[in-house]
């Protein structure tokens, strides 16, 4: 009766209007898995009576759009990219950190020999996933076959995979393999080369710790994990913060706008157990920024380190053996081999020997700084993520949430979260920050006391743990209600609810409320009372600035995101202006001698201080910008002051001669790009997509805009790519309407196909600063002028 009872409620549901099958026998309702309902730039609402019949739709579903795209990522976590492409190349970027093809199989197949994933899968809830989620996972993996199947590799239309024999069909391991990856990115992923390269060494004595390798860590952590400006603003405002209704939420992550890190939209129905809307990372088989009818959150990349190094005590004469509390343990030795395409096309097989102790693999390198591996020591790393597969549970119970109180409870109860802070709106009006996710366990008293030579500079500068792994008593902690062990606490991690507003723009989480700072936090989680990025100044400043007039609506919310306005021009652009015109005869300084300024103190002066398509100037001050940024000491003369932590620090240091160099060379760069200082910025800033060269809004994370963009610039052309930026945007508001008043944005369209008419029609969206109408409720979806529905039978 059930199952009559459920057919029978789709079938009402589902009344078309342009109703397409696939080929075969005419599908009716009754025999239909699932059905997806198509709106507006190709965006699926997938409904299906059951969960694996839902991850079926979306399988299939996503398959269609990204086919290209989810094969390299499933190629990658199979550990055969040197099989098919050979052992060079850049591997998969948005997986791991590995330099080639190589790396990255060796990396993917010593998890894979591991049976770690096959482990996680097979554990029961909080620790494996919930029935609900196994049930998405087995029908992702037959959608997507089904898709591959009807399709077949000769007829993928998609240039960049067709015919290719790297395509094949999936299991529900690679699909968990894939989850897997992502989840680990910010920790064993981030440090491959220095795994699969580690070897015995042979110097007797490890050398001191040279100067400045802090630093150097601390850069190589911006490269790596913050790799190309990846970050995203999340903005909270609850009931005392809005004009009219409960609650807006802004969702604006900045993630890569190529590989697995792209955003699909989607909606996925189960009637009466399940219905929510957002976007996922390519390959997750769920929603992971989005809402449903009462709830909605977003993620900020965060500041917890979520990866700790051990240095090792070796046994005397057997570097492959460490000592723990003076007992000696053998190393595990794994040989992990890989069949590698050679140049003539034959495959040979390629075998590294890899060690592993107990806190995790031996390596010789991390994040551009030696770590050798001596007769005496060597170094280890522990990854926190090396166990979860807990996200997939986190990320059903915001789908199920009914308040941010079930959000945080999601949060709490499966600490799968894996290096991310959650803000999130409500019904009820409140605004909700919480940076509870997988953090080590590792106190700031530990620190101290455990610390080695090497770990006594990074922790301080980046948060970064590293212990002496020869004794028990420094080995991380574990709080009884941690759900794993070697985690802090969700209690012991920061989180407020509030009525007017919370938010995070990836600085840690001290100012998620410019009135109520959070403090009591360890160290590992981020710092206190430093200052603040450019951005999060922006974001604390234009909060503010509405909120001290009539408050949010979703309009306003969209308008601020949009205004493309530089904190950093804010503060300097007149003082640039003002050095720019004191320049005696009219000429800079610069590396390469002195440059005529020409028009470009008449075109600073003039600028408006946004990054918007026809901002003049922008351009100019953004090359100079990114300059300043390697002035020693710094390019401001007013210090920070944590009591003025928007404010500070300012006033640009116009007398410094590394300061008047820096704008002398952008000057010159713009002159040789030929380039005009008072060009507007959309001449010059653009992508392209097949024939059509988009212009771009936006600006990198040195200029303090919102709307994050990382450009890729062309000495010759000017800004002519985006490496990162603005990706799935969300603004959702709750009011008296049952159903919430949303407006989204794939920045980069829902499709990686160049023949797909979902290729780049929401990128010109973006461009023009246009958003597509949310369409949650029933209503709206059958209201829609494009809506088109296909059955999968």
């Amino acid at each position: 009766m059930r199952r009559k009872r459920m057919r029978g409620a789709l079938s009402l549901l589902l009344a078309p209007v342009l109703l397409l099958t696939l080929p075969g026998p005419p599908a009716t309702a009754a025999d239909t898995r699932a059905t997806i309902r198509y709106t507006e730039h190709g965006v699926p609402h997938i409904v299906a009576g059951n969960f694996t019949d839902l991850g079926y739709g979306y399988g299939y579903a996503v398959a269609k759009d990204n086919l290209c795209v989810l094969a390299d990522n499933f190629l990658t976590v199979g550990a055969e990219r040197a099989r098919h492409h050979g052992p060079g190349g850049t591997g998969n970027t948005t997986l791991s950190s590995a330099r080639d093809n190589l790396d990255s199989d060796l990396h993917f197949q010593r998890i894979n020999d591991s049976g770690v994933v096959e482990r996680l899968a097979a554990r029961p809830a909080p620790k494996g996933p919930r029935p609900e989620v196994r049930d998405l996972v087995t029908g992702y993996a037959q959608g997507y076959n089904r898709y591959l199947a009807d399709t077949g590799r000769d007829g993928v239309a998609d240039p960049a995979c067709h015919g290719a024999a790297w395509v094949r069909p999936i299991t529900e391991t690679d699909v968990y393999r894939l989850f897997y990856a992502l989840m680990s990115w910010t920790g064993q992923g981030a440090l491959v080369d220095g795994t699969v390269g580690a070897r015995p060494g042979s110097t007797t004595e490890p050398a001191p710790v040279p100067p400045g390798t802090a630093e150097r860590f601390e850069a190589g952590l911006a490269r790596t994990i913050g790799a190309d400006g990846m970050g995203s603003n999340g903005i909270a405002i609850g009931s005392d913060g809005v004009a009219e209704g409960e609650s807006v939420l802004l969702g604006n992550p900045h993630f890569p706008w190529r590989g697995a890190s792209r955003f699909w939209q989607v909606q996925l129905t189960v009637p009466g157990r399940l219905d929510v809307s957002g976007a996922g990372l390519l390959g997750t088989p769920f929603v992971q920024k989005g809402h449903n009818s009462r709830v909605a959150w977003t993620h900020t990349l965060a500041t917890p380190r979520t990866f700790g190094l051990y240095e090792v005590r070796l046994a005397p004469g057997d570097p492959t053996s460490y000592l723990v509390d003076g007992v000696k343990e053998k190393m595990a030795r794994r040989t992990v081999a890989v069949r590698v395409k050679q140049t003539d096309g034959t495959l040979s097989t390629v075998e590294r020997t890899l060690y592993e102790t107990r806190y995790g693999p031996m390596l010789t390198s991390a994040m551009g700084v030696d770590l050798p591996w001596t007769a005496t020591t060597g170094h280890a790393v522990r990854d926190a993520n090396a166990t979860n597969l807990r996200g997939l549970n986190t990320w059903f119970g915001f789908a199920q949430a009914r308040d941010t109180g079930d959000i945080e409870r999601a949060l709490a109860s499966t600490q799968g979260a894996p290096w991310i802070n959650t803000v999130a709106t409500d019904r009820a009006g409140n605004a909700f920050y919480g940076d509870i996710q997988v953090v080590p366990h590792v106190t700031d008293e530990q620190a101290e006391r455990c610390g080695t030579a090497l770990g006594k500079q990074l922790f301080p500068r980046t948060g970064v743990p590293e212990l002496d792994g020869s004794k028990t008593s420094c080995a991380w902690g574990t709080d009884p209600d941690s759900v794993e062990p070697g985690l802090f606490s969700p209690a012991r991690l920061p989180s407020t609810r509030r009525k007017d507003y919370v938010l995070n723009s990836n600085d840690s989480p001290w100012l998620a409320n410019a009135h109520a700072p959070i403090t009591g936090y360890p160290r590992i989680v981020g710092d206190i009372a430093t200052p603040r990025s450019a951005r999060t100044r922006e974001s604390l400043a234009s909060v503010e600035e509405i909120l001290k007039g009539k408050g949010f609506t979703k309009d306003s919310m969209r308008r601020m995101l949009f205004a493309d306005r530089s904190r950093t021009a804010v503060l300097a652009a007149a003082d640039t202006a003002g050095m720019c015109a004191a320049f005696p005869g009219g000429r800079a300084p610069s590396s390469g001698g002195p440059v005529d300024v020409g028009g470009a103190c008449a075109a600073l002066a003039g600028w408006d201080h946004t990054y918007a398509l026809g901002s003049r100037g922008s351009l100019l001050f953004e090359r100079f910008v990114l300059k300043l940024g390697k002035v020693p000491g710094g390019p401001w003369s007013v210090p920070f002051d944590p009591a003025d932590p928007v404010a500070t620090p300012h006033t640009l240091k116009t007398t410094s001669p590394e300061v008047q160099r820096a704008f002398g060379d952008a000057v010159a760069e713009l002159r040789a790009a030929g380039i005009p200082p008072d060009a507007p910025l959309g001449d010059h800033q653009s992508v392209t997509r097949g024939e059509d060269r988009i212009p771009m809004h936006g600006a990198p994370e040195a200029l303090g805009v919102l709307n994050l963009i990382t450009p890729v610039w062309d000495p010759r052309r000017g800004n002519v790519d985006v490496r990162t930026g603005s990706s799935y945007i969300q603004v959702v508001a709750f009011g008296a309407d049952p159903c919430p008043d949303t407006a989204t944005l794939v920045t980069t369209s829902q499709s990686a196909d160049p023949t797909s008419p979902y290729y780049a029609d929401q990128t010109k969206l973006y461009s023009a600063g246009t958003w597509v109408p949310g369409r949650f409720c029933e209503k709206d979806i059958m209201a829609s002028p494009e809506l088109r529905i296909v059955r999968l039978p």
